[in-house]
């Protein structure tokens, strides 16, 4: 019989945001940047069809994604053969648009705290998503300005006002529901790709401000998964993931499901959900990481080797490494294999991982 298509999913948080508006855009020009070539070069070793960047400055036009594809994937790196991203969306996100509140009470509007999401200006921090099949742009959903509010049984923080309360989005940079078509009009397959990145849920006081909003972020899936009613998309269309549609679920979700400072329940049950698998991509790199940095990593009660972010492993001060991205298909997709990209310290391509605190993860899904 003929081979089925086997489609690569992944998602990686490239850290390639920067202090300014345009900075990034500047950056990446003419193809010489150094920390994107090396972003390009891991997405050119893993050989991604589907790819979920985070952390990539978004500028008015949307321009640095596409500049990032044409110029650095679609370009052989370090002798790796390049890729071509034929499909590019785009859009908003809540950091650094200002809320016109003073969101982090210390008496003045304005400023990163203030904006609907942490962010110096619009669009630090963005998300992009590049494809090798084509993406059905005209039926892609965003939820940028959803409520946090509207949400039953929100983790409301401690001390807002009402008006405040009102006037909070729900997600940090925004959430996603993107379709790509894959295989023939004929026997083509509509893929629902999830996307998101929640904020991380620490850099804020006892009131867990952003602790409860990751939680509420990671929730939303589980409720878009389930069809929930309240929700409703930034076109004004109500309701969830219809209950057979294929997706795969895709970010920096910013939680562990066992160690660290987030608030887990919402993830256990995004992965724990009756839709859901979870392959549980894993790497050798991540597992002697945690041996060689012997600070926190050690009192950890997660497996080592499923690590995706390799963080500050000061005991008392840091976090260590965790796992907190994800690709999470449907159950009724197959999956056929899934890693995560950190070379062991042999391996030459070892400093090359050290590009970005975050790994590429992927997951291949075959398609029927």
């Amino acid at each position: 019989g003929e081979t089925l298509p086997v489609v690569r999913f992944a998602t990686f948080n490239t850290a390639l945001n920067r202090s300014a508006p345009g900075a990034l855009l500047d950056e990446l020009r003419g193809g010489r940047s150094a920390a994107a070539q090396k972003v390009a070069e891991i997405v050119q070793r893993c050989r991604v069809d589907v790819l979920l960047l985070q952390e990539l400055d978004r500028d008015a036009a949307g321009e640095a994604a596409q500049v990032f594809a044409r110029e650095y994937l679609a370009v052989a790196q370090n002798g790796q053969r390049p890729i071509d991203f034929p499909f590019v969306f785009v859009a908003e996100v809540n950091t650094g648009e200002p809320s016109g509140r003073d969101l982090d009470g210390d008496g003045a509007v304005g400023g990163s705290g203030d904006a609907f999401g942490y962010g110096a200006f619009p669009g630090q921090y963005g998300m992009a998503l590049l494809s090798r099949h084509p993406i059905l742009a005209d039926r892609a959903r965003t939820f940028r300005e959803l409520a946090w509010h509207t949400m039953p049984d929100a983790l409301r923080p401690d001390g807002l006002d009402d008006l405040t309360w009102q006037a909070l989005r729900l997600s940090s940079k925004s959430h996603w529901d993107v379709p790509i078509g894959i295989g023939s009009a004929e026997r083509g397959l509509v893929v629902h790709v999830l996307c998101s990145h929640p904020t991380p849920p620490v850099f804020d006081g006892p009131e867990d401000r952003n602790g409860r909003r990751n939680h509420d972020e990671v929730r939303f899936w589980v409720d878009y998964l389930d069809g929930a009613e309240w929700i409703v998309d930034d076109s004004g269309r109500r309701g969830g993931l219809p209950a057979a549609a294929p997706f795969v679920l895709m970010g920096d979700l910013n939680a562990d499901p066992v160690d660290g400072d987030a608030r887990r329940e919402a993830l256990q049950r995004l992965l724990g959900h009756a839709r859901v698998q979870d392959p549980a991509p894993r790497s050798d790199g991540g597992d002697e990481a945690a041996l060689q940095q012997f600070g926190v990593n050690p009192q950890h009660k997660g497996d080592p080797a499923l690590a995706t972010g390799a963080f500050d492993d000061t005991v008392g001060k840091g976090p260590g490494n965790l796992r907190v991205d994800y690709v999470l298909p449907a159950r009724s997709l197959r999956v056929a294999a899934a890693g995560v990209f950190w070379p062991r310290s042999i391996e030459p391509a070892a400093q090359l991982a050290r590009v970005s605190d975050h790994r590429l993860v992927f997951v291949d899904v075959v398609v029927p």
